[in-house]
């Protein structure tokens, strides 16, 4: 039987209004300390956002940004020169922004990338 990993999770969210406290799930990032796993994946949904009237291109800036921090990209800046837990805190620390986190979920997993996948399907798809 293969080990199971624990790993941690967090919910992208669009919060046009923090005042408001309304948003939409558009990603998940999780990691995962053993395999040292890092990933995000996201999705920008044109008609599910059109109700909040973002701008479409600068939520996908920001989502970039997430993604370049994940894979320790050096195009993300000083982060994505952390290390994978550095980067997930960081990533997943309380902000008032526009792209906010849900707060962590801890769990087991044998594969990363299939929990991953699992959670954004049940969670943003």
């Amino acid at each position: 039987m293969q080990d199971k990993h624990l790993y941690e999770y967090a919910v992208i969210r669009v919060v046009p209004r923090v005042e408001r406290e309304e948003f939409l799930n558009v990603g998940v990032v999780l990691y995962c300390a053993r395999p040292r796993f890092l990933g995000v994946r996201f999705a920008l949904n044109e008609q599910r956002l059109g109700a909040f009237a973002p701008d479409l291109l600068q939520l996908a800036e920001y989502l970039l940004a997430f993604e370049r921090i994940c894979k320790g990209d050096p195009s993300g800046g000083p982060i994505a020169a952390l290390t994978p837990a550095e980067r997930f805190r960081w990533l997943t620390a309380t902000r008032s922004t526009v792209l906010q986190t849900s707060r962590v979920h801890p769990g087991f997993c044998v594969s990363p990338e299939e929990t991953l996948g699992r959670l954004f399907g049940e969670l943003v798809l």
